[in-house]
């Protein structure tokens, strides 16, 4: 992966709210009701120290929708 911090976590169309990344990055990503899943509004202030486990998330995600920036 790449080496510069993470800057961005989106989720695309897609999800099928297995709830595997909320289970990797609880802080990061919500399943909300089955239905939606988002990543938190503050995520943000966990990308630096979750940053493998949030590499994780979209490398295991079975659909594929997890999209990380990282910037530089």
């Amino acid at each position: 992966m790449n080496d510069a911090p993470i800057k961005k976590v989106w989720i695309e169309a897609g999800c099928i709210c297995c709830k595997l990344c909320q289970d990797i990055a609880p802080d990061v990503f919500l399943v909300a009701d089955d239905q939606d899943c988002i990543v938190k509004p503050d995520a943000g202030v966990h990308f630096g120290k979750l940053r493998d486990d949030i590499e994780q998330a979209a490398r295991d995600c079975p659909v594929e929708v997890i999209k990380l920036d990282h910037g530089g």
